[in-house]
């Protein structure tokens, strides 16, 4: 069975808070069926954001590209002088596959799900920007019906007047808007209103009301204002509020897993021992200390992983992370574990509190 699916997107649009519009940046093409759904959206931009996703599989350059195509691409579409707020990154939880901009899709990241969690304290603010747009709108609904009433002969070629006035509504819009001063963002859909209006009775419409008007006018000039500000002051006094359940349980860093399988993370879900794809240079420098039984000392391996200019508590921290048997001496694997750590760090990642399992030495899982 079909539907208006416009009339649906538009009925959501309405009710929620957010509105997401999802691109790839890898292959980043507006349909016409999407333009169409953003077009269906028109009058909720100040809910639109949009997520330019998979963008680590470009190079900067090519992403600098990207983003100017999609802002170019959307000022067509959207007929709004503000920018829609726009999201890069690459939001699954999978390591980064060209890792040139991690930092600021970790900053985005972060953006993105402030800005969802902060949308229950703003919720009844949202409410009366709503109230507004009704009111707005309301108020050019009773000048376009007014001007359609006017335009009506009283006795005869009333259906005929009434095929042109359908055809010509256009130019009553622009009519109404010069006239009154009215942004064109707050008419209603122009074939849309042309739909309903070709089933009414033009004569039976009402002619405007002035005071009707004057007290719609009245209410936004000067009792909305009055609102806004008892809104920002009750919800500045409320406790702070933010979205719970779900991808959001639990965290206060987002749903997004940045960062996973990589830096200390990097081998998480493989079978292989993550360091021992380096582990043979490793062991040349090993051996290269003369190790006693096997293992080094702290003063020796000292001499190899200062050459890393780390400072010495960073260091301290990796040598407490890789001696997992806790006997104050390094054998290779542990060695080998000490030189991914300085590379983790070298790398610009964050050092794990604990060792994680999958960085334990497979000769020392069994203590």
């Amino acid at each position: 069975m079909g539907y208006d699916f416009a009339a649906v997107l538009e009925w959501f649009a309405e009710r929620v808070d957010r509105i997401i519009l999802l691109f790839d940046a890898h292959k980043l093409d507006i349909s016409d069926e999407f333009s169409e759904v953003i077009r269906a959206l028109k009058n909720h931009e100040d809910k639109m954001r949009v997520v330019l996703n998979k963008a680590d599989q470009i190079g900067t350059q090519q992403l600098m590209r990207v983003y100017g195509a999609l802002m170019w691409s959307l000022g067509k579409i959207v007929g709004t002088p503000e920018v829609i707020r726009v999201y890069i990154g690459s939001f699954w939880a999978q390591p980064l596959l060209v890792p040139d901009n991690r930092k600021l899709f970790e900053a985005e990241e972060q953006d993105l799900f402030k800005d969802i969690q902060g949308l229950p304290r703003n919720a009844a603010l949202r409410k009366l920007n709503d109230l507004i747009k009704r009111a707005r709108l309301a108020k050019v609904h009773a000048y376009i019906i007014s001007s359609l009433k006017k335009e009506m002969p009283n006795m005869f070629g009333k259906d005929n007047k009434k095929k042109e006035l359908i055809a010509n509504l256009g130019e009553i819009y622009t009519r109404i808007e010069k006239e009154h001063q009215i942004s064109p963002g707050d008419f209603p859909k122009l074939a849309k209103m042309q739909e309903i209006l070709a089933n009414q009775d033009f004569s039976k419409f009402q002619a405007v009301k002035p005071k009707l008007l004057e007290a719609v006018e009245d209410m936004l000039a000067n009792d909305i204002a009055k609102l806004m500000t008892l809104v920002r002051q009750e919800e500045a006094a409320m406790p702070s509020q933010a979205v719970q359940g779900g991808a959001f349980e639990g965290t206060m860093n987002g749903p997004f897993g940045h960062g996973y399988g990589e830096g200390a993370g990097e081998g998480i879900d493989e079978l292989e021992w993550v360091v021992a794809r380096d582990k043979p240079t490793y062991d040349e420098i090993f051996y290269t200390l003369s190790p006693v039984n096997g293992k080094v000392s702290g003063a020796m391996a000292k001499k190899e992983m200062v050459k890393s200019k780390l400072p010495n508590t960073v260091l301290g921290k990796i040598w407490k992370l890789a001696d997992v048997d806790k006997d104050g001496f390094l054998d290779d694997d542990e060695f080998a574990l000490a030189n991914h750590l300085i590379k983790v760090k070298l790398e610009g990642h964050e050092l794990p509190t604990d060792l994680p399992e999958h960085l334990i030495p497979p000769s020392k899982r069994g203590l």
